[in-house]
This record gives C-alpha cells, structure tokens and sequence, in this order.
C-alpha cells in the first residue's frame, strides 16, 4: 500500500513550482514513485534518518530540485553523485533530465541495492549504480559534474573525488550552514567559482550549494 498521498503530490507540485521547475506528470510520478519506494525501504534498511514520509517531500525531493537551475548552468552530460546513500540529488535528476547519464557511487551495499531496485522499477535508463569506495573508482572519462550532499567536508570531496574529473569539470557541493571553516582547508588546486543561498520550500533551516572548479 502506497503511503504517498494526494497531500504529498499536491506538496511536490507547490515547491517545484517556487523552485522554478516545470515538473509534467510523468516526472512527478516517478518521483512520487521514488519517495514511495524511499520510504517503504527506509524501514529495513536506514537510507535516511527522515523517518516521516510528510517530511521526506520537503527534506528530500524538494532539497534536491533547489539545485536544478545551477546543474543546467553547469552543463555536461556526465554526472557523478558521490556519496549517494538513499539517492539524493541523483535520483531526482536523473528523473527531471533523462537526456543526461547519472552515476550513483556508494559504498553501502545495503543503499547500492535500494538504489538498482529504483532504477529497475522506475525505468531509469541513464542511471548507473556504483558500490564503491570513491578512492577506488575508476571511470573510463571523467565526470562533466560530480554532486554531494552532506557527504563530507569541502576538502575531503575534493581530494578523494579530484582523480574523477578534469580542468572543465564542476564540483557541487550540497551544504547547510555556510562552511567558512571548511573553505580554509580547500586544496590548492581547487577555487569556488560561485556560492549560492538556497531556498527550499518547506525547510526551515540554511541551505547552500558551492560550486568548485579546478584551479589550473
């Protein structure tokens, strides 16, 4: 029994619309599809420590599409989300831009099947699941894009995922609080090319997304 309601379609349709994102029916399905599944595994599986499925909408789907506008700008077919856990941004990019390849890189076995059971029941052609250290994952070319969120400090993401990417590549990096501290210990070779204050419908507390590039 699906424990997504008319409530959380109407939720979703209201904060992607103040988030600028044309969401159709059948993108909205699928993600309502993907917040169903989230949060019937959750129960066995921990994905997340949102255990409410009224919060997950807000918390979750509409957390990630607050990127959406600035993952277009960034540009690249080729994505990475590293650290992936339940799927977020991935998944939900992956649904909103089919026309692009999404990798999702975990290295929890437990999250690594959850994820390939979505992508099988939602259809997600362009989605490949990795279950992986980060330091040890080789891709045959790099990422245009590699994303986190709440995966670890600025300098850890850039040092275990620099060897993933190349001079035109963007790093995104998902964050609550604005990470001063953190941007004091960034690698050499890695500057902020830009910073945003995000708003998410729903969510009481600070969101911000940076955007890394290579220095070189």
């Amino acid at each position: 029994m699906s424990q997504v309601t008319q409530r959380h379609a109407e939720e979703l349709a209201r904060g992607a619309a103040a988030l600028g994102v044309q969401l159709d029916t059948m993108r909205q399905d699928r993600l309502l599809a993907y917040l169903d599944l989230l949060a019937k595994w959750n129960k066995a599986y921990n994905l997340t420590a949102v255990r409410d499925v009224d919060e997950m909408v807000s918390r979750h789907l509409l957390d990630s599409l607050s990127i959406v506008p600035h993952f277009v700008a960034a540009g690249g077919e080729r994505w990475l989300d590293v650290g992936s856990g339940g799927g977020m941004p991935g998944i939900p990019l992956a649904i909103l831009f089919p026309e692009k390849q999404l990798t999702l890189l975990d290295s929890n076995g437990k999250k690594t099947r959850f994820l390939t059971q979505v992508k099988l029941e939602l259809k997600l052609d362009n989605l490949e699941v990795i279950h992986s250290r980060v330091e040890a994952f080789q891709p045959m070319l790099p990422f245009n894009g590699i994303v986190s969120r709440a995966f670890s400090s600025l300098g850890d993401f850039c040092s275990w995922t620099g060897h993933l990417g190349d001079n035109e590549t963007r790093w995104l990096a998902m964050k609550g609080l604005y990470p001063e501290d953190e941007l004091t210990a960034l690698p050499e070779e890695f500057r902020v090319e830009a910073e945003h204050a995000l708003t998410v419908p729903g969510c009481q507390g600070q969101r911000h997304l940076l955007i890394l590039r290579r220095t070189a």
